[in-house]
């Protein structure tokens, strides 16, 4: 019965606001309301409400090409430059059944992998083609089983690297398959990526450049803890355990092997001791006879640049060491100069921002390149000369992206996009033209050709607003001074649809707060995701503030946070606050808190820590106590629990469970293998201790995102939580 009025109130209050905050709007055409599946990945017309976009953009040479239904068109640089239909699916199919193989019912997920021929690259029917677009006819063909995963072809789509189990193959032209690795043991895991993919790992192979030799990881967690992941779909159900090494205790094993497919032997690089060490970053020389790595101390202060003989394994050199009192986290390998492959460019952050440097091959620093209180953010290419670097950065603005250059001989830096937003690019090769697609927080989404030299542009689409017909909010940003006094946090305020600023409002603060996270960008809608849209919708202010501790404002900023999670990460979400409870329309007594993973974490941990201010939360996914978190993260924010208990113990929620008050909801995936199920259950079992009552719900068959059909099943059940507690 409770939960049936709770039913009835929140409909009502549903319909209350749709009446007196939206129907007013619709003199203006804008009284449509959204659904979650309008607005949550997932939903059935989610799609619908995407800003279009230009399906496939990518260079072929010096030529851009895209999707357009069943034809691919494209075109040059330059303002009157004039597109044509390159080739249709038509055609294609023509090409396949001249090639003897079965057509396609729609236009492939395409790559180009050469551009000095004009040829795309894609799978179909467990078949890898090669079609020359301009010759229209498919060039090569080679059969792929389903059973083979993370393939790794090399550029001329001659030799393929697969894993089958835990074991690495090759096959050649010839097609035959040969047999890299034979370990049986579960626990040793070949070709696969390691670490956990902390800094900047996502594959476990690397051809060299001219693709006679293939480096791969060899993984042996054989020493980690099982820990038990169980799968309750079965009628009884079945544990299947995964390696996951908590701080503190024994972490697996990384070698790298160098096999010859031309002898069918393997060396393995001489990596010594200690062997818990992380192997980072891998590289190969311009010439195939050398591999780079950053190697990363257990303990991750210490990065040295090692460079090893790739033919006997041998450890050549040192090139330098970087150190820091808290962390070093490498994430870029080294990048050689395409017409100098005695120089390489690095990246780091031993200025505390992150910069370009310019070495040698013997280590020797030749210039620093970038410099300032602001960070490069990823490398784009060089030009034809191999004299300039393109690179993005946030020197504007921590909240936009920009395509600068650098002229590696006299310093000189030029931006080359002038429009406010944040700009994805694309270098042609030889660096004569760029894609750029970019958008701002009343931009949806533009997508231009610029010519370098001349920094004309051609525009290819200017995406329209897909939200014009519907009751839409109004979003906000600014700053606001941290809990130092000194630092600008910048923050989304997102105002419920129809605000009446004589009437106060609910609020809820969608939190993150961890690293390698930036939630307020200048992109459409300034990031504002679906569901802050939907809250806006039903009478509430959702609120967001990038706390210290986030990412892309450098060292200081990001580091703030380490040996003691959560403490000024709090401190500044406590600070937004502050702001929120200053504007009048906001009701102070009615603040809620809402997040996932380490957003879970800070969402139970305000709710603890200041019960008197936030009176509901939804928690995902969250970390409770950080002994159960793994290795690589876990150690390289909080040390070890031996080195640091006190630390530990500040961030272990269980330790609060008593303080609760509100209304705190915890979500989490019953086969999450990221934040473990340990964490959530056993915060629930030391509520039940201390007489604290949480509110509980679990996504069987999902792991540490609920993602799919799902997701909006889960938007549903944190909207209903705020709507039965917080209105």
């Amino acid at each position: 019965m409770m939960i049936y009025n709770q039913y009835k109130r929140r409909m009502a209050s549903i319909l209350f606001y749709i009446v007196c905050f939206t129907l007013p709007m619709g003199i203006h055409g804008q009284n449509k309301q959204f659904t979650l599946d309008d607005l949550i990945p997932g939903g059935k017309t989610y799609s619908k409400f995407t800003p279009r976009t230009l399906k496939q953009l990518q260079w072929s040479g010096t030529t851009y090409l895209y999707a357009k239904g069943d034809s691919v068109l494209g075109g040059k640089p330059g303002k009157k430059s004039k597109e044509t239909v390159l080739f249709t699916r038509a055609s294609l199919n023509e090409a396949l059944m001249a090639a003897g193989l079965k057509t396609v019912s729609g236009l492939p997920a395409f790559t180009v992998t050469d551009h000095d021929k004009t040829e795309l690259v894609f799978e179909s029917k467990q078949v890898r083609v090669q079609y020359d677009w301009k010759a229209g006819k498919v060039v090569s063909f080679r059969k792929v089983d389903e059973n083979w995963k993370n393939c790794d072809w090399t550029a001329d789509n001659k030799w393929l690297a697969f894993t089958e189990d835990n074991n690495l193959r090759v096959v050649g032209p010839d097609e035959k398959v040969m047999e890299v690795t034979a370990d049986h043991d579960k626990g040793i895991v070949n070709g696969q990526s390691v670490h956990r993919n902390e800094f900047g790992i996502s594959k476990g192979t690397f051809w060299s450049p001219n693709g006679n030799k293939l480096a791969f990881y060899r993984m042996d967690e054989r020493m980690v803890t099982d820990y038990p992941i169980v799968d309750v779909t079965a009628r009884t159900a079945v544990a299947n355990p995964i390696k996951y090494p908590m701080a503190g205790m024994k972490s697996h094993e990384v070698t790298v092997g160098v096999y010859n497919p031309s002898t069918g032997k393997t060396v393995f690089l001489q990596t010594g001791t200690p062997k818990d060490k992380y192997l980072t970053n891998l590289a190969w020389s311009p010439d195939g006879q050398s591999i780079y790595l950053a190697e990363v101390n257990r303990e991750q202060n210490v990065c040295n640049l090692v460079r090893y003989d790739a033919n006997t394994g041998k450890r050549e050199v040192i090139l330098f060491t970087e150190e820091d009192s808290a962390y070093v986290e490498p994430q870029n390998p080294v990048l050689f100069l395409p017409q100098n492959s005695d120089r390489f460019i690095w990246q780091s952050m031993r200025d505390g921002f992150n910069h370009l440097y310019l070495y040698d091959i013997n280590g020797k620093l030749v210039k620093q390149l970038t410099k300032g209180d602001w960070i490069v953010t990823d490398v784009v290419g060089f030009d034809a000369s191999g004299k300039n670097l393109f690179y993005m950065s946030t020197e504007v603005s921590p909240m936009e992206r920009h395509l600068y250059s650098v002229n590696l001989a006299s310093g000189v830096i030029k931006k080359h996009t002038t429009l406010e937003g944040t700009h994805q690019i694309k270098l042609a090769p030889g660096g004569e033209a760029f894609i750029d697609q970019f958008s701002s927080q009343h931009n949806p989404r533009t997508i231009q050709v610029t010519t370098v030299a001349s920094g004309q542009s051609l525009e290819l689409l200017k995406a329209s607003n897909p939200y014009k017909d519907y009751a839409f909010p109004e979003i906000v940003t600014g700053t606001i001074k941290a809990a130092d006094g000194t630092t600008d946090l910048y923050y989304r305020l997102v105002k419920p649809v129809g605000m009446d600023e004589t009437k106060k409002y609910p609020a809820v603060v969608y939190v993150y707060g961890g690293p390698h996270a930036q939630l307020v960008n200048n992109t459409w809608m300034a990031d504002a995701r679906g569901w802050d849209l939907y809250m806006a919708q039903m009478g509430f202010v959702v609120f967001t503030v990038d706390s210290r501790g986030s990412a892309n404002r450098g060292a200081a900023f990001e580091q703030v946070i380490h040996r003691n999670l959560g403490v000024n990460e709090m401190a500044d979400q406590i600070k937004g606050v502050e702001f929120l409870k200053s504007l009048p329309y906001v009701d102070g007594d009615k603040l809620g808190v809402h997040g996932w993973s380490y957003g879970g974490f800070m969402t139970t941990n305000l709710m603890l820590s200041y019960p008197d201010i936030f009176k509901v939360g939804v928690a995902g996914g969250p970390v409770i106590d950080w002994q159960y978190y793994e290795i690589m993260y876990g150690e390289r924010y909080m040390d070890t629990p031996k080195e640091n208990p006190e630390g530990y113990k500040n961030a272990n929620l269980k330790l609060k469970a008593g303080n609760l008050k509100g209304h705190l909801l915890l979500i989490h995936g019953d086969i999450d293998p990221v934040v473990v199920w340990q964490h959530s259950l056993t915060f629930l079992k030391a509520c039940v201790n201390e007489g604290t009552y949480p509110d509980y719900f679990v996504y069987p068959g999902h792991e540490h995102n609920v993602i799919g059909k799902d997701r909006p099943h889960l938007s549903e059940k944190i909207t209903r939580y705020f709507m039965d507690y917080l209105k």
